[in-house]
């Protein structure tokens, strides 16, 4: 399976030990083409160009089998990803972490097309991503 993670990166980020443990969680299920983000969190770590940046995360959204976002930070490339999934029919799973000072979208949890999980402990979005991974489509 090929599966693209998406969280902040610039706006602010997730919490990176969180990050961590869902990606790690999610290469157990196969390939996570975006693992590299836990590392740039905050945006300072990749000086490569925003159009190299763009085209590289486009090929690997299209050639993803499912999308799983962490929501719970707002980010206007985390929503555009989003949307491009669920227009190329790609199954998406939000996480979006209960207690969070930013609400969430009403784009995304309004959005019956999407699966939407909230979660207090990690260990419950991590059952959320199971669940998520081996249902039938």
């Amino acid at each position: 399976m090929k599966i693209y993670f998406a969280a902040s990166i610039r706006g602010g980020g997730i919490d990176p030990e969180t990050c961590r443990i869902l990606v790690s969680h999610l290469k157990g299920y196969g390939t996570v083409f975006t693992e590299h983000i836990c590392r740039e969190v905050g945006g300072m770590n990749n000086r490569d160009p925003d159009e190299d940046i763009y085209e590289r995360d486009i090929r690997w959204l299209r050639a993803s089998d499912a999308v799983v976002a962490e929501v719970s930070v707002p980010s206007l490339g985390v929503g555009y990803e989003i949307g491009k999934a669920e227009e190329w029919g790609t199954r998406v799973l939000c996480l979006y972490r209960k207690g969070s000072r930013n609400r969430l979208s009403a784009m995304i949890g309004g959005n019956k097309g999407i699966s939407v999980k909230e979660y207090v402990k990690v260990d419950e979005a991590l059952a959320f991503i199971d669940e998520f991974l081996t249902r039938p489509d």
